[in-house]
């Protein structure tokens, strides 16, 4: 990336954001989208409590659109929809940010990455305190791609595996967000080898899936089409 971009943390609650544009306009977007988009999660939750606390797809609801994302993602993924809740802001935030004209629009929001830019982006894979947290990343070149990782040893999202990193690669950041819950959950046992390969074609079965990665007990696996893997120093 050049250095003309603008990168801007923004935290809301639970939303812990990196934004990054050449655009201030595009930048002030990604914020005004979270918070509404946020807002109107929180009330549809407050109606539906259902949608918070289950762990299995419910049927989307035909609004608020946020929900509606989730829901269609933990569908496709097998999972409850708030395992698409950092991914769906993340893709609506990207989305209202291209629609002030700016050429770059990247939002990650808690580990899970939406990008659309007409430049390449290198992005770190954290992993929390593994030896390999931060140690590499990706060289984005095709656009757009969306990036969710889930961990069973350092994330604070639910997770039943025991996976270093569980991480997949798609068009939009809300089904990869929930495909990533998927697969990080089949991620355990003694056997690493069966649990990664076991968990690659998992993912790679959901439409709509471009790629996984897999780092369990210090063995690395990959399936489909992964971007550019580079060293962060």
């Amino acid at each position: 990336m050049t250095d003309s971009l603008i990168k801007e943390n923004f935290n809301l609650k639970e939303s812990q954001c990196t934004l990054i544009s050449e655009s201030t306009k595009a930048i002030e977007a990604a914020k005004e989208s979270i918070r509404r988009n946020r807002f109107e999660l929180e009330l549809h939750i407050r109606a539906n409590p259902k949608f918070l606390h289950t762990l299995t797809p419910i049927p989307p609801p035909k609004e608020p659109l946020v929900a509606k994302m989730m829901a269609e993602a933990a569908t496709k993924a097998d999972v409850g929809p708030m395992a698409a809740v950092a991914g769906a802001l993340a893709d609506i935030a990207v989305t209202d940010m291209k629609q002030t004209g700016c050429k770059v629009a990247v939002v990650e929001n808690g580990g899970e990455i939406m990008a659309d830019s007409d430049q390449p982006v290198d992005v770190a894979l954290a992993t929390g305190e593994e030896p390999l947290s931060r140690r590499f990343g990706f060289r984005l070149t095709e656009f757009p791609i969306a990036i969710a990782t889930s961990s069973g040893r350092f994330s604070h999202a639910l997770s039943f595996g025991d996976a270093e990193a569980a991480t997949i690669f798609a068009k939009n950041a809300t089904l990869a967000d929930a495909v990533a819950t998927t697969v990080g959950n089949m991620v355990k046992g003694k056997d690493a080898k069966t649990a990664i390969q076991t968990a690659i074609e998992r993912g790679l079965s959901i439409e709509g899936i471009q790629g996984v990665m897999i780092i369990y007990k210090g063995q690395v696996g990959t399936g489909g089409k992964i971007p550019q893997i580079i060293k962060i120093t």
